[in-house]
Parts: structure tokens; C-alpha cells; sequence
């Protein structure tokens, strides 16, 4: 119709009518499209003035600046010419400047209508750009900003949606307006623009902090458009301007911005929110809990997830089957047993069917927390409820119960996992055997090591160490000797194994099975360390078996250990002891097997002065100038006491006062004599071997005669403190000289006056010079039931036997 007006305008273009087939239609037509230029050029009065042409505007301007009243009549023909309507015309509007149209001499405003599809078209015919927006310019009316609010609703096109928006911000009649911006979220979100939102918001935070414009709405979108892209950086960034802004959000954006970030694998973040979630008055919603309380569980906050928990109930919101397994988890593996358990019983009360994986959650936290028999009343449930336990419950259920010792139900579940076609693992079989080992149970442990090996599962060293340990006790040598080479096969280091076993042999006190095990170490090639060759070595010397402790001895040597004072004391020590003529050859050769320095002092001790070249004191005082008393402080003080017994039984009395003086020079004693000026002097004994002990108390009382004879110092009182295992020993040997001493509890006391005298006795004199004859060593000899077995400081406590008293001279 409009191509044939059109036309029909052409061939009568010079007529001052404007061609129309009927006057409603077009009244219809432009209602439909008003301010459609194309329209208004069919329906202007042109006037023709020698070809040109002047419109008259509604506005009342034209181009030549004249009056615009309109008077004249207006004759609407069809396409054949009649008169179909004469009127006044409906002049068109000026852009930008017109509100209204003029229908004849009515003054008829533009509708919202007419102006949201003007609008409308001209967006989605240019879409973008300057031709667009020189269009948009030309309206032949002034937009606001509900045709702009309308248009957007219309248009799909985001790109389009930017442009007009942009467009209408650069005009004189913008306002920000919410609803504006929430129809452009809608739509870029729809085109899924999320660019475009970015880009938006911004633009609104800018007006929003330059004119304090709120668009609380629009701000809620953006956050629950981008949360649900899941642009987690993008949201959390808008997340935190919202906030700087003060702009309260709505309780559909919180969920949605928790959700996010849960969903992310960012609890941290969504607790954050949640806590200004808080802030603002605002709830969760039901799908929010889901997600909330087993996250806060997962990450420790229990109290928290608990709070919510009871929160959501009072909602009457329905907890989900996740949030019941979640708090049964978390609560069991924090050691909150009692909560577990009730909440456990609370899903039930719901009428939701615990799942297996529930199941096992709470056995293996009971198991853990060593509950073990509500551990097996959730076993027995679990399987009632008709779940089958998996292979890491029948594990730790087998382990627990074998390790806290009850073997009999360890063994039936153990028996019922074989059954079930698990095959155990070898951390099971391991607990099993390690603990029927530990309980002595033999037949039970090497039963169940044939049964992993068989089974292809290789032994851990644990498993091996508790095995081998047990047999050692139960002295089954030959079956330890063929698990440790199996143990070898299997590729495990078993020196220091084969040396534990060797070592149970030793404290034992089985020196037999000791050295047939270290015998069978030897043949296998397995080597042991000099620590436990030399508690062998000691072993065999303290059962008499000197010929077997030779080679040990020796070996000790050969692998660069080096034999120091202390053994070679303990070695003197059983020589002291030993009253067989055969054993003390063979101690003797052991000495010359340490290849100790000690070992030439004492044969050099036992030379004559030709030999040595040099007088007995200098030579004890050269040997002991040798020793380094920081380190072997204690050693030399052991070898004095242990070298004085030795001296004193082979009556070699003056070479053992040469060593008592030369050690007292060291200050080996340094306590041992007490000179308090002319009160009391004393000579303390209580820390010497018997044979030191004599040997003090003759050298003493020796320089006590000479100090008191030939000085004039007479103190008080003499004292000898002896201690109650000494007493009698020293008052014995006193006796034979008549002593004045007197015996009490642990000291032997006199008055310096009778001491005087008494020192003045030729045979005091004697006995105090070593000139008793030869004959009183039968006294000395018979000493060695009182020497000690090992240091001095470790004397028996039993009381001496009595000993006869020496032929006095």
C-alpha cells in the first residue's frame, strides 16, 4: 500500500495533495509507527514554488522563516484520483525539539508506544556506531529514560543493548535509574555478556560514588549473575566494591556468592561472606545449608557447623542426607564421639538410611578412640543394614583389636575377611603375628608367617624383628636360624637382627646358645658389632668359659677395637678370683691378648730392677703419668683397687704401697687422708677394693708414726673409717699388733696419746716397714673371698666370713 502512495506521489509530485487510499488507514498506520520519517514524507504538504520545497514543522519553523499557520485543505484522493477525505494535514516534528504532532489543529502528544518502536527500530537497524547514534539524534521527539528502560526490554542484541545505553548516558535528559541498569543486567545476562557486565558495573560505580546515585538492585544482579558464571576473581572484586560502597546486599545474592565459593574448593572465602552475611541481618537458604554446614565441618569449625545445624532445624528446614554424613565425620575424626553418635541417631530419627560410607566413618573413629565394642555394635548394625564392609574396615577392625591384645576376635574377623575374598594386607598379618609374638604364642605366629608368605605378601622388618625376638626367648635356635636366612633372601639387611637375637642369648644368660648362634652368624657370613663381642666376651668370662672367650677376645682386637683400662681391669679382676692353676693360664694369656699398655706395666711390675733399669716407685710413677685422668679418671681408680687385691695376694706388699703412694699423688683418693691440724687425723677406706684398703691403712699409719715421732704432732684422736663391709678386715689385721683401735659401727677409733705408744712397739715398727716375715701371707691369700666381682663400686653387701689371724712375729 505505502509503494503504491509512493508511486502514485511521483507522477503528481508537482500537486500540493499528498495521494492516501483512505483516510483511516493512515490515521491506523501512523498511530501504529508515529514520528516514522518515511511516513511523514508521504503524509507532509509539500509546496512547490518553482521547484522548491518548504516544510512546515510542528514547532512553528521553516526554512524561510515565515509563519507556519496551515489553513488550506488538504484533498486525499485514492490510486484512481477520487476524493476519498479533505482535511487539514498532519504536519511532521522537528528532532529533538517536538513532544507532539499536529493532527489539523490538534496538538497530539507522541505515545510511549510510537516512541519505545521508533526506538526500537533504529537500534536494530544500526545496531552500533556513528550512523546509529546519528540517527538516534534525529528523532523527531525527545526520548527519557522509561522509552529508554522499555527499549531495552525489546532488544536481544547485547551489543545493541551497550550502544543505545551509552548512548542515552550522553544525553542531556539521563538520569541513572536502577531499573535501567537491572533490565541491562537482565538482557547481557541472557546473551550470556558477562564482559559487558563488568564493563557496566564499573560504570555504575563511578555514578554511584559521584552523585551518591544507589542502585542496590542493579548491584545484586551483578553479583549473582557473575556467581552463577561461576567468574569467581571478576566476583570477588565486585564482592569487595559493593562493600567499600556500603551497599547492602539482598539474601538471594549471599547464598549465591557462598555458593561460588564453595564450589570453588574456597571455604575460607565463603565463611568470610557468611560472617557479613551476618552483619547485614540476612539468612541462609535451604540449598545455602547444604552446602555450608558440611563445609564448615570439613574444616574443623564444628562449633559452627553445629550452630547452623540447630539453626537450620529451627527453619524446619530438612537436613540433607550429605549434611548428617559430613557432621558424623568430621565429629568422629575430632575425637567428639558422644555428638557423633548423636547425630547419628538423630538421622535415623529422620527417617534417613545411613549409608555405608557413614557406617565405616564411625567404626573407624570408635576403633581409633579405642571404643571397640561399640566399634563391633556398629559392625553388627552395618552388616544388618546389609552393607558388606570393605576391605580397609575389615583391616583396621583385624588390626585394632589384634594390637589392644583381644587375638581371639582378631582372629575370627580375620577368618571372616578371608572368607569374604579380601586378602589381607601385610600390615594385617603383621599386627597378628607381631602380637601373638609379644603374647609368647609360637604355633599362632609361625603359622600365620607361613601363611603371608605363602600368600606371596612379603614380611615387613618389624614382623621379621618380633618373630626372631620370640624365638630367641623360646631358645629355638635352628627355626631362628632359617627365618633370618629367609629374612636375608627376601633382601633385608639381617646384621642387625642376627646381633638382637645374640644379644637375647646374652642377657639370658644362655653363653651356650650365644655362641652357637654367633657360630652359625660366622658360616652365613654375617657379621656382628664389637659392642656385643665384647658383652659376649664378658659373658663367657663371667661363666668361666676363658677358652671360648680368647678367640672373642681376639677377634674384638683384630676388628682396630681398641681394649681400654676398664676391660682390661675386669679381665685382672677374674685373675684375682681365680684359684685353678689352669684357668690362670689361660687369664693370663687372655691379658696378653688386650695388647694393653697396663698389660706390659704389670710385667715390668714383676721384674727385677736389672730388667726395668729403673727403681719401682719411678716406674709406677711413669706409668701412671701416662694416663689421661679427664677421660680414664674412673678406669684408673677401678684398675688401683682391682691392681692392689692382685699385689696384696701375691705378697708383693711393697710394690703395692709404691702404687697406693703413686696414686695418692694423683689424687685418685683425694679424700682418703683427712690431717685436722692436732684435733683429729682420719683415713677414709670406705671406696677401696680389701686389698687397697690394707695397703692404705699400713702406708697411713706409717706416715702418721713418722709425722707424730719425728715432728712432735700428736693429735686427739685417730679415726679409720672403714664402713661396715671393711670393719672387720682392718681389725683383724690391727689385732695381730695389738692395736688400741677400737671397733664400732663403721669406724675404728683411738686416742693420739695410746696411738703414740703403741707406734713406738718394735713389732709396730715392723709390721708398719713390711718386715713381718713371709708366712703372714697365708693372712692375704685367704682375702679373696671378699674381693669384688666387678669396680669397687660395686661390692657385695653380705658380710665377711671371719679370718684367722696371722702367726704374729
Amino acid at each position: 500500500m505505502i509503494l503504491r502512495i509512493l508511486l502514485f506521489a511521483k507522477n503528481l509530485r508537482h500537486s500540493r495533495q499528498v495521494l492516501c487510499q483512505n483516510h483511516n488507514k493512515l490515521k491506523s498506520l501512523y498511530a501504529f509507527n508515529n514520528g516514522n520519517q518515511e511516513l511523514h514524507r508521504i503524509t507532509a504538504v509539500y509546496v512547490t514554488n518553482e521547484n522548491n520545497f518548504i516544510r512546515n514543522y510542528c514547532s512553528g519553523k521553516h526554512g524561510s522563516g515565515e509563519s507556519n499557520e496551515w489553513t488550506e485543505e488538504i484533498d486525499y484522493l485514492d490510486e484512481s484520483g477520487s476524493v476519498i477525505y479533505s482535511g487539514k494535514g498532519i504536519r511532521s516534528v522537528e528532532p529533538g525539539v517536538d513532544g507532539h504532532v499536529m493532527v489539523g489543529g490538534v496538538r497530539k502528544p507522541i505515545m510511549n508506544i510510537s516512541a519505545v518502536a521508533k526506538l526500537v527500530e533504529v537500534v536494530k537497524r544500526w545496531r552500533w556506531g556513528p550512523d546509529m547514534e546519528t540517527q538516534l539524534d534525529k528523532l523527531q521527539f525527545v526520548p527519557n529514560m522509561t522509552h529508554i528502560a522499555q527499549a531495552l526490554k525489546i532488544i536481544d542484541d547485547s551489543e545493541a543493548l551497550l550502544s543505545l545505553f551509552r548512548w542515552a548516558k550522553r544525553q542531556s535528559w539521563y538520569l541513572p535509574n536502577d531499573e535501567c541498569y537491572v533490565m541491562l543486567f537482565d538482557k547481557l545476562n541472557l546473551s550470556r555478556d558477562f564482559d559487558g557486565i563488568q564493563s557496566v558495573f564499573e560504570e555504575m560505580v563511578r555514578e554511584s560514588g559521584g552523585d551518591g546515585f544507589s542502585s542496590f538492585g542493579a548491584y545484586n544482579r551483578v553479583l549473582q549473575y557473575l556467581a552463577k558464571a561461576e567468574k569467581l576473581e571478576v566476583t570477588f572484586c565486585c564482592f569487595k566494591k559493593t562493600q567499600e560502597l556500603a551497599c547492602k546486599l539482598d539474601t538471594h545474592t549471599y547464598n549465591s556468592l557462598i555458593t561460588l565459593f564453595l564450589n570453588k574448593g574456597l571455604p575460607y572465602k565463603a565463611f568470610e561472606i557468611y560472617e557479613n552475611m551476618e552483619k547485614d541481618g540476612c539468612s541462609l537458604d535451604a540449598s545455602s545449608y547444604d552446602l555450608m554446614i558440611p563445609s564448615l565441618a570439613k574444616s574443623g569449625r564444628l562449633d559452627a557447623a553445629m550452630r547452623l545445624f540447630q539453626e537450620m532445624k529451627e527453619k524446619n528446614y530438612r537436613p540433607s542426607s550429605g549434611i548428617f554424613v559430613s557432621l558424623v565425620d568430621t565429629m568422629g575424626k575430632a575425637g567428639r564421639l558422644d555428638t557423633s553418635m548423636k547425630v547419628y541417631m538423630e538421622m535415623k530419627g529422620f527417617g534417613l538410611r545411613p549409608s555405608g560410607s557413614m557406617f565405616v566413618s564411625l567404626i573407624e573413629s570408635f576403633v581409633k578412640a579405642g571404643k571397640l565394642e561399640t566399634a563391633l555394635k556398629l559392625w553388627d548394625e552395618m552388616k544388618k543394614a546389609g552393607f558388606r564392609p570393605n576391605y580397609g574396615l575389615y583391616t583396621i577392625i583385624v588390626e585394632s583389636h589384634a594390637k589392644s591384645g583381644k587375638l581371639d576376635i582378631a582372629m575370627s574377623i580375620f577368618s571372616d575377611m578371608e572368607k569374604a575374598g579380601f586378602l589381607p594386607t601385610p600390615s594385617t598379618y603383621s599386627s597378628l603375628l607381631e602380637m601373638h609374638a609379644a603374647s609368647g604364642q609360637v604355633d599362632a605366629a609361625m603359622k600365620l608367617y607361613n601363611s603371608m608368605t605363602n600368600a606371596g605378601l612379603r614380611p615387613g622388618l618389624s614382623t621379621y624383628t618380633s618373630l626372631l625376638t620370640l624365638l630367641a626367648k623360646k631358645k629355638l635356635l635352628d627355626v631362628a636360624a632359617k627365618i633370618l636366612l629367609e629374612m636375608k633372601a627376601m633382601g633385608y639387611s639381617v646384621e642387625v637382627n642376627a646381633s638382637d637375637v645374640l644379644m637375647v642369648y646374652i642377657k639370658d644368660g644362655s653363653v651356650d646358645l650365644a655362641l652357637r648362634w654367633l657360630r652359625f652368624m660366622g658360616s652365613s657370613g654375617i657379621r656382628t658389632n664389637n659392642f656385643i663381642l665384647r658383652q659376649l666376651f664378658e659373658s663367657c668370662m663371667k661363666n668361666g668359659l676363658y677358652e671360648s672367650a680368647k678367640p672373642l677376645l681376639e677377634t674384638y682386637v683384630h676388628a682396630a677395637a681398641k681394649v681400654d683400662l676398664i676391660l682390661y681391669t675386669s679381665i685382672l679382676a677374674h685373675l684375682v678370683r681365680c684359684q685353678e692353676e689352669q684357668n690362670e693360664r689361660h687369664l693370663m694369656s687372655i691379658l696378653s691378648c688386650t695388647k694393653h699398655k697396663a698389660h706390659a706395666f704389670m710385667c715390668g711390675l714383676f721384674t727385677g730392677p736389672e730388667q726395668r733399669k729403673q727403681p719401682v716407685l719411678l716406674f709406677v710413677r711413669e706409668f701412671f703419668q701416662g694416663i689421661d685422668y679427664e677421660m680414664e679418671e674412673g678406669a684408673a681408680r677401678y684398675f688401683v683397687n682391682v691392681l692392689l687385691n692382685y699385689l696384696v695376694l701375691m705378697g708383693q706388699i711393697n710394690r703395692a704401697r709404691c702404687v697406693w703412694k703413686v696414686a695418692y699423688e694423683n689424687k685418685l683418693f683425694p679424700k682418703a687422708i683427712v690431717f685436722d691440724q692436732h684435733i683429729a687425723w682420719s683415713l677414709d677406706v670406705r671406696n677401696l677394693s680389701v686389698g687397697a684398703a690394707l695397703i692404705a691403712v699400713v702406708h697411713t699409719l706409717h706416715r702418721f708414726r713418722k709425722r707424730m715421732l719425728y715432728y712432735g704432732v700428736v693429735p686427739r684422736r685417730i679415726k679409720l673409717v672403714t664402713g661396715p663391709t671393711l670393719k672387720i678386715v682392718v681389725a683383724q689385721m690391727l689385732s695381730s699388733v695389738e692395736s688400741p683401735f677400737e671397733v664400732s659401727k663403721v669406724v675404728l677409733r683411738a686416742p693420739g696419746d695410746s696411738v703414740l705408744e703403741w707406734f713406738k712397739k718394735p713389732i709396730v715398727q715392723q709390721f708398719l716397714l713390711n718386715e713381718i716375715p713371709s708366712r703372714s701371707d697365708i693372712l692375704m691369700h685367704k682375702l679373696n673371698i671378699l674381693f669384688p666381682s666387678s669396680a669397687p663400686e660395686i661390692r657385695s653387701l653380705s658380710p665377711p666370713k671371719p679370718l684367722a689371724a696371722g702367726k704374729r712375729m
